[in-house]
């Protein structure tokens, strides 16, 4: 009885090994099949419909939000704006032409209106609150920058020089500059930096040091102008000296601003090997030839005679006498003058000796 049992549990099972084990064995299948006839039971058991939770679902993409494509928007369009205004329209208009705006969004809501004035009032004053606050924060951050800039390009004071004695009313005031025009800056691998004299200074400085107030106005750096002006002059002669950063930074040069000496333009004189090309003010510039190392020049020399002249003669614009030398050389047209002076003068005293006679 327990054999009739046992061979009746084990025909059902008896199908399912004798065809698994069939499989396996047979010749004529090979290893290629084996495996398929795997992947199909192992397909078998994990099918989507036996583990729903097995199947992974495919991986999306989300799409731009309508408000991240509105921020962005809003964001470009503030900054082109912002370029545009940065670029028409300087400080001072922008917060003219804003001015009347930002005092009407801050005015305060009147008692005498009604529930829905009042109403439209207070959403107006909240909804101007952003674009108020964006103005202001513009101006003040525009202005600070411009500020930084001006610090750069500008003179470090309106008042470069300190106020004239009031007996020192009268005295001219002698610009020179330094580079090509006093001293001559050269360089050479042996032997680095060296600075050396023009022809004549000594002399030129010593004795118009007497007539006028001498100011060196340089391009270079406070630490190249001070201690090369020690050595040039000793005695003190040169009373004041301005570097970089009293000079206009622009169109990447640096000029001299002669209107911000504090000294009437009508009695400044800006001597220079480059006076053209590095004054703002050309009406007062006496250019003379650039010094780079001729023993023969005398430059400096010759302008003496010119220079103590109009110190003493004190004409009451020195731009218009200038003016009358403009295109030739002054040392050699002041000889002339003056010689063409002193020959009317002897014909004066000839011709009143004669009306004595």
């Amino acid at each position: 009885m327990e054999g009739v049992a046992r061979s009746r549990l084990l025909v059902p099972l008896l199908p399912r090994i004798s065809a698994r084990c069939f499989s396996a064995a047979s010749p004529a299948s090979g290893p290629a099949e084996a495996a398929a006839a795997v992947a199909a039971s192992e397909a078998d058991y994990s099918s989507p419909a036996g583990d729903p939770s097995s199947a992974t679902p495919p991986p999306t993409r989300k799409p731009l939000g309508l408000l991240k494509g509105s921020i962005l928007a809003v964001v470009a369009a503030a900054v082109g704006a912002t370029g545009y205004v940065s670029y028409a329209y300087s400080l001072d208009e922008i917060d003219q032409k804003t001015r009347e705006f930002r005092k009407n969004s801050k005015e305060p809501i009147r008692d005498d209106l009604s529930g829905f004035e009042k109403f439209q009032a207070m959403a107006y004053s909240a909804a101007m609150k952003v674009p108020v606050a964006a103005i202001e924060f513009y101006l003040d951050t525009r202005s600070q920058i411009e500020d930084q800039i001006r610090g750069f390009s500008e003179p470090s004071s309106d008042k470069l020089l300190p106020d004239l004695l009031p007996q020192d009313q009268h005295v001219f005031t002698l610009v020179l500059d330094l580079n090509e025009t006093l001293v001559y800056s050269d360089w050479k691998r042996e032997r680095g930096w060296r600075t050396f004299k023009r022809p004549g200074v000594d002399a030129f400085l010593e004795h118009l040091g007497k007539f006028y107030e001498i100011v060196v106005y340089s391009d270079q750096l406070s630490m190249y102008v001070d201690p090369v002006i020690e050595r040039l002059d000793p005695k003190g002669y040169v009373r004041h000296r301005l570097s970089r950063v009293a000079t206009k930074y622009e169109n990447g040069k640096h000029y001299r601003d002669l209107s911000k000496l504090n000294r009437n333009p009508a009695q400044v004189i800006y001597i220079s090997g480059h006076a053209l090309e590095s004054c703002l003010q050309p009406e007062n510039c006496v250019p003379i030839k650039p010094w780079k190392l001729e023993n023969d020049d005398t430059q400096l020399l010759d302008l003496i005679p010119f220079l103590e002249y109009v110190a003493m003669a004190r004409p009451s614009d020195i731009r218009t006498v200038l003016a009358s030398y403009q295109g030739r050389d002054i040392p050699t047209e002041f000889i002339e003058r003056s010689k063409e002076h002193q020959r009317r003068m002897q014909e004066q005293k000839h011709q009143g000796r004669l009306w004595r006679r």
